[in-house]
């Protein structure tokens, strides 16, 4: 299969992989610190679960505000809400919302706590460069995520890493919170906390991760056979991943926040360490896969 043509970027790859797991460690240090002062455990357990609640309940409105999206009706994109209706039809499922991003970037997301709150949106860039059959592809792949409940899914796998941080903290105390002392062995049991939080969060990252990627070869499959035309999908990707080379680095950081969500990451690269960070999987083993389904439905 044709390897991607340009060089990743590797220092936005370095700053976006920072952003995210600084982000989630940042987190956890935060319940840590609640659980040793506040010596509540229950307290923290639920302002987590608060946090976590919250991103996945307004998941939608998060991400449709940070790309700037608006929701379409069928009279002002009547050929994008065309394809949504046949593929919900062959998906036999409910249609989602349909929204368009202005942004020069070429991509697609889905989102929604359930499939009656779902969005599917796509950006003018996606619009401007992919054919129908094309676009079809791409938006059966989203679909899938929809009828997947994947938003659940990797709220669910979040909130694991996150916990297990946060008990871990809690057998190290022996219970609710510990006593409380004032000397260095109560500075240096905190250290050792927040060590064992890092450690069990970086599993947990990883384990993420790996199941984002997944996700992502489970869509591609489920879209490819949604609409019987992987090779569409696999043109789709292949444009899509050469166009964003062009693409100026402040326009994929729009992107950011719904990365995990979108079609196609900002940037690809080759299998390698890296890849353990990366919330989708290389290209060319989704073209891969595309492949062999488009000869066992005998298409090559």
């Amino acid at each position: 299969m044709a390897r991607t043509r340009y060089a990743p970027d590797r220092g936005l790859v370095v700053r976006m992989t920072g952003t995210m797991f600084g982000l989630g460690l940042l987190y956890v240090i935060l319940i840590a610190v609640l659980v040793y002062f506040i010596r509540s455990a229950p307290l923290a357990i639920l302002i987590a679960g608060g946090i976590l609640f919250f991103q996945w309940y307004f998941s939608d409105k998060i991400a449709m505000t940070s790309m700037r999206a608006r929701e379409v009706t069928p009279g002002q994109a009547p050929q994008l809400h065309a394809i949504v209706d046949r593929l919900c039809a062959l998906a036999d499922m409910p249609k989602p919302r349909v929204a368009i991003a202005d942004i020069d970037v070429p991509n697609a997301f889905a989102t929604g706590r359930t499939p009656s709150r779902a969005v599917v949106c796509v950006t003018t860039g996606i619009l401007r460069r992919l054919d129908v059959k094309e676009l079809e592809g791409v938006l059966a792949h989203e679909l899938s995520h929809v009828a997947h409940r994947d938003v659940t899914v990797m709220t669910i796998a979040s909130f694991a890493g996150v916990l297990a941080g946060v008990l871990a903290r809690i057998w190290m105390f022996g219970g609710m919170g510990g006593r409380r002392d004032n000397n260095q062995n109560a500075a240096l049991v905190f250290l050792a906390v927040m060590l064992v939080s890092i450690v069990i969060y970086l599993v947990s990252f990883l384990l993420t991760r790996g199941l984002s990627r997944y996700r992502e070869l489970s869509a591609d499959r489920s879209g490819a056979l949604l609409t019987g035309n992987p090779s569409a999908l696999a043109s789709a990707l292949q444009k899509v991943s050469g166009q964003i080379a062009a693409i100026p680095d402040r326009d994929l950081r729009q992107m950011e926040t719904v990365s995990a969500l979108a079609f196609a990451p900002a940037l690809h690269q080759k299998a390698s360490l890296s890849s353990l960070f990366m919330t989708h999987p290389p290209l060319d083993k989704r073209l891969a896969q595309l492949a062999q389904i488009a000869t066992q439905l005998g298409q090559r």
